[in-house]
């Protein structure tokens, strides 16, 4: 079985910063696309972030310029780097990965994180 494990939420004032980060583990043969989502109370789950197998990231437009996602292949890990936090940006965020779970059908899974509570206080 595959999991993805996340850390690094918490409670942070506006304007500061945290690193969410997201480590995939188990029975795979290699991991897609990963990305970073959010939900906050009352409200539908909306992608945050999301990079490709080569690195190229995409972003909400309400986190551009502020948010940076990265990988590190080599650990199967996913960061996403929050900088100048608001109010609004409080959520669970939850990681999410494409893994390849069957080599010889390319069969691929859909992967979520535990989620990690993200609170900004202004």
């Amino acid at each position: 079985q595959v999991q993805l494990v996340e850390s690094g939420g918490g409670l942070v004032q506006a304007g500061g910063s945290l690193r969410l980060s997201c480590a995939a583990s188990g029975k795979f043969f290699g991991i897609n696309a990963m990305g970073w989502y959010r939900q906050a109370p009352g409200e539908q789950r909306e992608l945050v972030a999301a990079i490709t197998s080569g690195g190229k990231p995409n972003y909400a437009d309400s986190v551009k310029g502020r948010f940076t996602i990265s990988r590190d292949n080599a650990k199967n890990t996913v960061y996403l780097q929050m900088k100048s936090l608001k109010p609004e940006d409080t959520a669970v965020y939850y990681c999410k990965a494409e893994v390849l779970i069957h080599y010889a059908t390319g069969r691929y899974s859909e992967v979520w994180g535990q989620g990690s509570l993200v609170t900004v206080s202004s």
